[in-house]
């Protein structure tokens, strides 16, 4: 058989293989309608394949290999999906393997996040005490052969690929840095890549933690509590899940489970084709206590709602920011043939007080789903279920958690935008420290805002004083945290943004409000255990 007609067959069976799985679940149901559905889907099994072999034969070019795994990849099997919910998914081999990668939360290579800016590919950051970051490497350094091959128009998976290996093999790269008269060749050895989901944490104040987690993944329980008993005695927390996306449940119960009581709910699951699971935490926090404020954006969503929704229904935590994204359905990841994946939607979950979380889909495309979603239900609007939490407090279901507390989300404006989008920052970095020497006390002063105009200038960078001077604090502070990460890493330059952001400063003054919530919590708790506790002998005695 061609390789061509072999490819084109492959892609109809992945396709159908994907059917079967919904199928399956499908069949699951029992009685004449089950039986009926089942036909149904049948025959839409047969009109596909008659379709794509008359598209395969009459269509006016040749459906070559690529073509043929395009319609499906790309086509059919996204569409299927994308008319049953926004979340069920599929994922040909690159994408599967990034998934699962991202999952473990580790890989093998040099330790280096890329870019491609043009034609060209450039070092973001490299991760701290990995091969490239020991090395010497820099953000902005372009990246301009791989074991001696130019990357002249390779894009960034190309580059990626390339850079990964087994552990202990040599790679050759050679990069081209600002200020340096030639190309700069590192030799290095790939190693376990650590990508942790806590990618910064600190005392941001005497006492008082401060935790961002970017997502879930298999080792961010193991994380959070990591960090929270490397900070000692504790006086507050507060827990980052702003642009937080979600991922493994196991790992959001992981975490409930260490910040509630033993034997509070954290979560409950509830699907059509596997029984209902009820989630609580199994061993607790030991009654070690303190305030904990969680804040959260529109961008926060799936098993980050999961744990600020726990957190919020047992008056655990005082949650602030803004409304979340209101993503409440599960998905099952199913492996399919060649490496290929599948996440199917099999459950809605709940929170503690029963909330559904999942914001409403129908009617609504894609891209208004998931980039037009700030107006979300108001607190109190006629289509938003009413809950109360332990302690008796309205909260609102049925699209996203609604915060405690509101912080506005600190929007760009066009200039903003413009310097993001141009790169300034992170252009401008690699020209300063080139021919400046920077101590870890740098601070922007009069002095680089001048250099930095003047590099705005010769960038072509539209940027009048006004337009400066309007954001002054903003821009100074982006300065800093890219200079300071060129020179002493990201997690440094992670440190000064979190000190400045506005948001964070904000969340910080509703430690005192927290505290009230927990204290009021442990007494509600008190009082529940009394009353559930047996008459004392001597009451009994007396009847």
């Amino acid at each position: 058989m061609p390789q061509r007609v072999r490819r084109a067959a492959f892609t109809v069976i992945l396709f159908l293989a994907v059917c079967a799985v919904t199928g399956s679940l499908l069949q699951r149901r029992v009685g004449a309608q089950a039986t009926t559905e089942a036909g149904d889907f049948r025959d839409s099994y047969k009109q596909f394949t008659d379709v794509y072999a008359l598209v395969e034969q009459n269509y006016a070019e040749p459906l070559t290999g690529d073509r043929a795994e395009e319609a499906i990849y790309d086509g059919a099997i996204p569409g299927m999906l994308h008319v049953l919910d926004p979340h069920s998914n599929f994922y040909d081999p690159k994408a599967f393997a990034r998934l699962r990668e991202d999952q473990r939360g580790r890989y093998y290579g040099v330790g280096m996040v890329i870019q491609q800016q043009g034609d060209k590919v450039f070092v973001i950051t490299p991760y701290e005490g990995t091969p490239s970051f020991r090395a010497g490497i820099h953000p902005a350094d372009q990246i301009a052969a791989v074991d001696g091959k130019a990357t002249e128009g390779w894009n960034s998976d190309q580059v990626a690929k390339a850079l990964k290996g087994p552990k202990g093999t040599h790679v050759q790269v050679t990069m081209v840095r600002f200020g340096q008269a030639n190309p700069m060749v590192f030799d290095l050895v790939r190693d376990e890549i650590p990508h942790p989901s806590v990618d910064l944490k600190y005392e941001i104040r005497p006492g008082v933690g401060y935790i961002h987690l970017t997502q879930f993944q298999e080792t961010s329980g193991d994380e959070i509590t990591e960090a929270i008993q490397g900070f000692g005695e504790l006086k507050g927390l507060l827990l980052d899940l702003r642009g937080n996306p979600g991922g493994l449940l196991n790992q959001a119960v992981d975490i409930c489970d260490h910040l509630l009581a033993k034997g509070q709910g954290i979560v409950s699951q509830r699907g059509r084709a596997y029984p209902d699971q009820n989630y609580t935490a199994t061993h607790g926090n030991g009654g070690k206590t303190f305030p904990i404020v969680v804040l959260v954006n529109r961008n926060t969503a799936s098993a980050a709602e999961i744990v600020s929704g726990a957190l919020q229904d047992h008056d655990r935590a005082l949650i602030v920011g803004e409304t979340t994204f209101g993503k409440g359905l599960v998905q099952t990841v199913y492996t399919l043939s060649d490496e290929t994946g599948l996440a199917l939607t099999t459950y809605h979950y709940y929170t503690p007080s029963g909330r559904l979380i999942q914001r409403n889909y129908s009617g609504v495309s894609l891209y208004d789903y998931y980039y037009q979603h700030a107006g979300a239900s108001a607190p109190g609007a006629a289509n938003r279920e009413v809950k109360l939490t332990d302690a008796g407090r309205t909260v609102y279901g049925g699209g996203g958690i609604t915060p405690d507390e509101k912080i506005a989300a600190q929007d760009n404006n066009k200039f903003q935008d413009q310097l993001l989008i141009k790169n300034a920052f992170f252009r401008f970095a690699p020209v300063y420290v080139a021919s400046h020497s920077v101590e870890k006390n740098f601070q922007v002063d009069d002095a680089v805002m001048r250099e930095f105009r003047k590099f705005l200038a010769e960038q072509t960078i539209d940027a009048t004083d006004a337009d400066i001077n309007g954001v002054a604090d903003w821009v100074k502070a982006h300065i800093k945290q890219q200079i300071v990460t060129t020179q002493f890493g990201q997690v440094q330059g992670l440190r000064i943004l979190a000190d400045w952001d506005p948001e964070i400063q904000k969340a910080l003054s509703y430690l005192p409000e927290a505290q009230s919530l927990e204290s009021n919590a442990q007494k509600v708790m008190a009082q529940k255990a009394e009353a559930r506790a047996p008459e004392n002998p001597a009451a009994q005695s007396q009847k």
